[in-house]
C-alpha cells in the first residue's frame, strides 16, 4: 500500500482539488517542519537541559518554561522567510511579529500557542502545538493586533500538534480532518488518520474536577449527572480523563469521542474563561466541526464570537456533538 506524505497530500490539494493556493501549501509545509524540531527538542528533555522555567512570566501570567521559549523561537524562524505571512502572533508574546523588512509579505497571518500543555513537560506527559492560518485584512501592509480580530469563522487552516509516543500533526483545510504521523527516520509526516470522525455520543469527559467549587449550576448540573452512573438520571456510567493538555484530551476526542470542558467559573470572576480564544479554542473548534464535533462557550458557538483581543479568554466545550448540546441546553434555561 502506498504511503502518503504530508507534500503529496498538499499538492493534491492544490493542483487536483484547487483547494489551496501555493503559498498556502508552503505555509503548512513550514509549520510542519517547525513541528518536527520541536518533537526533537521536547524529546530530548533533560538530555538536552531543556526542561524546567525560564525563571519569568509570559504575557498571560503564567511561568515560561524553557521548551516554551524553544518553541516559540523555532516557529517564528521556521515561518518568517518564506513569503507567506504578513505577521505572526503568539501566546507567548505580547504583541504580534512583525515579519523582518529583509522577507517579502504575504497574504496570511498565523497564530499559535507554541507549547500547549508545558506544565506536563517536566514529568514527560504528552504536549502539543496549537495554530490557526487567517487572511490578513485587505488593504493592510503592517498588521497590527487589530488585524487578528476576527471570528474563527474566517479561519482557512487550522492544526494541532501532538507529542507523544508519536508525534502526529493533525490538519483540516476546511473540508474535513486528517491527521499525519512523523517517521522519525524519515523525516517525513505520513497520512495515517484520513477522515477523522468524532461519534455524536460518547461516555467519556474531561474536565479539572478540583474547579468544581466554582462551577456555574448548569456545568455542575452536568457533571453531577455523569458522575450519577447508571442509578442517575442518564441511565448510564461515564468515565472522567483528564490530562491537563487540551492538545492531548482534544486529541483523545477525535480518535474515540468525548466532551472537553474547560467552562468559565467563580474562581476569577474578571476573566471568563482559561483558555485564549485565538490560539487555543478557535482552532479548536475548527478542527473538531470539521470532524462533525460542535464547540461552544456554554452560550453561544466559538467560531462565532467576535474576538477583543489578542490574549482573549473564553470557555471551552468540545466534543461529541450530542453532549455538547446537552451542556448548551442546561445554559439556556440557567
Amino acid at each position: 500500500m502506498r504511503r502518503i506524505t504530508l507534500t503529496q497530500y498538499l499538492v493534491e490539494q492544490q493542483r487536483e482539488r484547487a483547494a489551496i493556493c501555493a503559498d498556502l501549501r508552503l505555509l503548512v509545509t513550514l509549520v510542519a517542519r517547525a513541528v518536527q524540531a520541536i518533537s526533537v527538542a521536547v524529546g530530548k528533555g533533560a538530555l538536552a537541559g531543556v526542561l524546567g522555567d525560564m525563571g519569568r512570566e509570559n504575557v498571560q501570567g503564567e511561568a515560561q518554561k524553557k521548551l516554551d521559549v524553544i518553541a516559540n523561537e523555532i516557529l517564528l524562524e521556521a515561518n518568517e522567510w518564506g513569503g507567506h505571512l504578513a505577521a505572526m502572533a503568539s501566546e507567548e508574546m505580547a504583541a504580534p511579529h512583525s515579519i523582518p523588512h529583509r522577507y517579502p509579505k504575504g497574504e496570511y497571518l498565523l497564530v499559535f500557542d507554541p507549547l500547549d500543555g508545558s506544565s506536563n513537560i517536566d514529568v514527560n506527559i504528552a504536549v502539543g502545538t496549537i495554530f490557526s492560518v487567517l487572511r490578513c485584512p485587505e488593504g493592510v501592509a503592517d498588521p497590527g493586533e487589530e488585524a487578528f480580530l476576527q471570528a474563527g469563522r474566517t479561519q482557512v487552516c487550522a492544526g494541532y500538534a501532538v507529542y507523544g509516543a508519536a508525534t502526529l500533526l493533525v490538519l483540516t483545510l476546511g473540508s474535513g480532518v486528517h491527521g499525519f504521523t512523523l517517521d522519525r527516520e524519515s523525516g517525513q509526516f505520513y497520512l495515517t488518520h484520513p477522515d477523522m470522525s468524532i461519534p455524536a455520543d460518547t461516555r467519556e469527559y474531561a474536565i479539572n474536577a478540583s474547579n468544581a467549587r466554582f462551577w456555574e449550576p448548569p456545568v455542575r448540573r452536568y457533571i453531577d449527572e455523569l458522575n450519577a452512573g447508571s442509578a442517575g438520571p442518564r441511565g448510564l456510567n461515564f468515565n472522567m480523563r483528564w490530562v491537563g493538555s487540551m492538545v492531548a484530551d482534544v486529541h483523545r476526542i477525535m480518535t474515540r469521542g468525548g466532551i472537553f470542558l474547560y467552562p468559565r467559573d467563580t474562581k476569577d470572576i474578571a476573566k471568563p474563561g482559561k483558555l485564549r480564544l485565538l490560539y487555543e479554542a478557535n482552532p479548536m473548534a475548527l478542527i473538531v466541526e470539521q470532524a462533525g464535533g460542535a464547540a461552544s462557550d456554554g452560550r453561544m458557538r466559538i467560531l462565532d464570537i467576535e474576538p477583543d483581543g489578542l490574549h482573549q479568554r473564553v470557555a471551552v466545550i468540545i466534543g461529541s456533538r450530542n453532549e455538547v448540546e446537552r451542556v448548551v441546553s442546561y445554559h439556556l434555561v440557567a
